[in-house]
Order: C-alpha cells, then sequence, then structure tokens
C-alpha cells in the first residue's frame, strides 16, 4: 500500500460513514474532558498523531488539485474534439485568468472548458461563473465555432434554460454586468441559453457535455 493510500485509509476510517454526525459525536463525548482523560478519549475514539499527520499529507497531495483535472480534462479530451484538419492554435491548461481569452483555440473554434463537480443544490457562484463563460464566448468576435465544455448534463443545462434572472447571475460581475446592460440594455431578463440540446463528447476520458452557441 502506498503512502497516499494508507493516509487516505486512516482519514476514511476516522471520517466514517458521515463525517457530519462523526464530529457531533466527537464534540458531546468532548464534553467533561479533563487534561487526565485526554488520553483515555484518544484511546476511545482511535485518535493519534498520525492520524494528524495522514491528514496533513493529503492536503498536500491535493493541493492544486483542480488545476490538475482541469489540464488533464483538457489534454485527454483533445483526440475527441478535433476534427480532421484541425490545429491547436494554443491551450490554456492552468485554471483562472492565464491572459489568454479561452482555454483552447484551434484554427477552427474557441473553447471554455468547465470541470465543476455539480451537486444540484443551490450552486449560484457555479452558475454564475458557467453564464460567465458561455457570455464571453457568444459575445467574442470570430468567424470560428464557439463551444462550452463542461461535465454532467442534467444540472448545468438545467441552468441554462431555467430563466434565473440575469441582474442576480451577474450581480458578482460590475464590469460584466455594465457590458450586457450596453449591449442589450433590458432586451433580455433572465438566462435563456440559444441552444437546444448538450451534446456529449464520444469516447472522452472525461465525461464531457458541451453546448455550441449559434449566433
Amino acid at each position: 500500500m502506498t503512502n497516499i493510500e494508507h493516509a487516505y485509509k486512516q482519514v476514511e476510517q476516522f471520517k466514517g460513514t458521515s463525517f457530519r454526525k462523526r464530529i457531533a459525536d466527537l464534540e458531546a463525548e468532548l464534553q467533561g474532558v479533563d487534561q487526565r482523560s485526554c488520553q483515555h478519549f484518544y484511546s476511545a475514539q482511535q485518535i493519534d498523531t498520525s492520524l494528524l499527520i495522514a491528514a496533513l499529507f493529503l492536503k498536500k497531495a491535493s493541493s492544486q488539485i483542480n488545476e490538475v483535472v482541469h489540464a488533464l480534462g483538457i489534454i485527454l479530451s483533445l483526440p475527441y474534439l478535433l476534427r480532421e484538419g484541425e490545429m491547436i492554435e494554443y491551450v490554456s491548461l492552468a485554471a483562472g485568468n492565464t491572459g489568454r481569452p479561452f482555454d483552447l483555440e484551434t484554427n477552427m473554434r474557441v473553447a471554455e472548458f468547465k470541470f465543476t463537480d455539480w451537486k444540484g443544490g443551490p450552486e449560484a457562484v457555479r452558475q454564475n461563473q458557467l453564464f460567465k463563460d458561455f457570455y464571453l464566448l457568444a459575445e467574442y468576435d470570430t468567424p470560428k465555432e464557439r463551444f462550452l465544455y463542461f461535465v454532467g448534463e442534467a444540472i448545468p443545462m438545467r441552468f441554462l434554460r431555467g430563466r434565473r434572472a440575469l441582474r442576480s447571475v451577474l450581480s458578482r460581475s460590475t464590469t460584466l454586468w455594465a457590458d450586457f446592460q450596453e449591449q442589450y440594455g433590458a432586451q433580455f431578463k433572465v438566462v435563456t441559453a440559444p441552444t437546444a440540446n448538450a451534446r456529449g463528447l464520444q469516447g472522452s476520458a472525461a465525461p464531457l457535455h458541451h453546448v455550441r452557441y449559434e449566433g
């Protein structure tokens, strides 16, 4: 067993089937504990310094994991989205602001990639970012095709068709909201993506779907 596997097993055993319940139980058990009874508590709960070291090891190993997922997701999807005669002009593998307008540009398309782990609950921040990427693709002045790739289908598409108020979606970005107002005024008030369906990227290692802006 590797170090990371051993550390993961230790932390998972500590968390149990419900980490929230585990924490609540520990909080209850700690009531009335004094200096002398700490060691008995540790023994009863199977807690020691090796568990903390394991958790710190996993934390270090998982640093920048979102960037790793972003980079590998794009790289591994390329054979499944590039067409015959299509060549990469640039690719931006680092997540976030990289100074390039999009994650990928070829001689045929521009594209953004979202590897969001959608939960299905209130996810306003994630929805806002998804719409921002969609809007910037839609407004980009290019004769090339414009694609937004994302993990999953039902949840992001429910948002893109869900008619959430645009003022709410763009509330955290005053610059983008001002630009949208300048372009469209009060013409659009809710989110409605101008596309009927999300399509899967067949055979891709990442379970990607996409919407293509047609405008």
